[in-house]
C-alpha cells in the first residue's frame, strides 16, 4: 500500500529540524520515531498517532479518527487519524506534538 507522500512531506517540514526524530519506512507506511520509539506515520491517506494506552479514548473521541486496526486486532495506544481531518496545519501539528510527547516518555532505543 502506498502513502500521502504529501502528508509525509508536511510532517517533515514539521519535525524534521528535531534531531531526536527520524524517519524509517515499513509495511508499505512511512513512520515517524522519536528517541527511537514510533510516534506518528502515514498510511494510505491517513495519519497514525501513538497516543498511549490512557489516552485512546480522549483521542477516538476528536473528528475523524478511529482505533488503528491493521490485523483485525486493534492496537493499544494508537489511532489513525483520517487525512482529511488533519488538512488544516494547527491541526496536524496538534496530532504530531501529541504523538512525539508520548514518544518521548517512553525509555529511547
Amino acid at each position: 500500500m502506498a502513502y500521502d507522500e504529501g502528508l509525509a512531506q508536511r510532517i517533515r517540514e514539521r519535525l524534521g529540524a528535531d534531531p531526536a526524530v527520524t524517519e524509517k519506512r515499513m509495511f508499505g507506511a512511512v513512520a515517524f520515531l522519536y528517541g527511537g520509539n514510533m510516534a506518528v506515520g502515514v498510511t494510505g491517506d491517513d495519519l497514525m498517532v501513538r497516543v498511549g494506552p490512557d489516552a485512546t479514548g480522549t483521542a477516538i473521541a476528536r473528528p475523524g479518527t478511529r482505533v488503528f486496526d491493521m490485523t483485525g486486532r486493534p492496537m493499544r495506544g494508537w489511532v489513525v487519524v483520517d487525512g482529511a481531518a488533519v488538512a488544516e496545519d494547527d491541526t496536524l501539528g496538534a496530532w504530531l506534538d501529541e504523538g512525539c510527547a508520548f514518544a518521548a516518555g517512553l525509555p529511547p532505543k
